[in-house]
């Protein structure tokens, strides 16, 4: 299959070489020319070192690839989505299956961003959902990875699970767009307080209750807004929750470290130098969890600490004695 993924990042560029280890004709798309002419000229994305690029993967900077594929993959990050999905509408043939890899809610519309893309691109093409624990830095490695494939239209979902599987990468389907989104996205948040939580020198007994009480609230507000509660056990709620938590590849919860030594929030942000998406979500998460009348403390004291320069200790002291449950 003819294969357009759009994002040359560190996630763009491992799908890409996943689909053409799988027998694709993939072209990797680049918003830069620089950054094009970079991943040509040295074989190598300097977000994913020692993973070479084969000479048959396409590079480029145009959306004429677009026209002709029969899939398109959308890796930007998430504050790019819409423009990108925007631009690339007029090349969509009708009935191509459009493929959303970015974790995240649009910051201005707290939409999900298959929501997002569908305002884009309308009904001329069906939406996919693609997420769960998977590093780039691992997928682009070849190491054994399982996500999840959601989309109201099965058989566009059923196209990504054959497209996109290999003995290395497993994929499921899922009809519960809304559950995987939120769980994919609102983990992010909870990372980012596992990383304080490491940061401020806390054990493992904290981070497994931060993280079997923040999967509760995600779970809580997922079902609020439509989602169904067995999402969150999934590869895509507790499956992403345990990666972001305990790896060192994610940014998120290297964030949090940083800021639980000391760092202020901005400058720390600053400093992991690529999106930080937890800290975006927490305050969409605190404003959807506040319209949908949900509970949510955990995201509330992160939003306490990211936004209002609460001490981590003192929002750790408050929520550890909080009204007996």
């Amino acid at each position: 299959m003819k294969i357009t993924v759009l994002g040359s990042g560190a996630w763009g560029t491992a799908l890409a070489l996943l689909l053409l280890d799988n027998g694709n004709d993939v072209t990797l798309w680049s918003f830069r020319e620089e950054e094009a002419e970079c991943l040509r000229q040295t074989g190598e994305n300097p977000m994913l070192k020692g993973v070479l690029l084969p000479a048959a993967l396409h590079i480029t900077t145009s959306f004429d690839a677009v026209a002709d594929s029969g899939l398109v993959v959308l890796a930007t990050p998430s504050f790019a989505v819409r423009a990108t999905a925007r631009n690339v509408a007029p090349h969509l043939r009708p009935g191509t299956v459009v493929v959303s890899v970015a974790k995240g809610i649009e910051k201005d519309t707290a939409l999900c961003l298959t929501q997002v893309i569908e305002e884009e691109i309308g009904d001329k093409c069906p939406v996919v959902a693609l997420s769960g624990p998977s590093h780039a830095e691992e997928v682009g490695r070849r190491v054994p990875t399982g996500c999840v494939a959601a989309s109201r239209h099965m058989e566009a979902a059923e196209l990504v699970q054959d497209v996109f599987m290999s003995p290395r990468f497993r994929v499921y389907t899922n009809t519960d767009v809304m559950g995987v989104e939120l769980g994919a996205a609102l983990k992010n948040v909870i990372a980012l307080c596992a990383g304080i939580c490491d940061g401020m020198g806390f054990g493992d007994n904290t981070k497994a209750a931060l993280m079997t009480r923040g999967l509760t609230e995600i779970a809580r507000l997922g079902v609020a807004m439509g989602g169904r509660r067995e999402t969150f056990a999934g590869l895509s709620g507790v499956g992403d929750l345990i990666v972001t938590c305990t790896s060192m590849h994610s940014r998120n919860r290297r964030c949090g470290i940083l800021i639980g030594q000391g760092t202020p929030t901005r400058q720390a942000v600053q400093e992991i130098g690529a999106v930080v998406e937890g800290y975006y979500a927490a305050a969409t998460a605190k404003a959807l969890a506040e319209k949908a009348q949900v509970e949510m403390p955990i995201t509330e004291a992160a939003y306490q600490v990211l936004y209002q320069g609460k001490d981590p200790h003192a929002v750790i002291h408050e929520l550890m004695t909080r009204d007996r449950k």
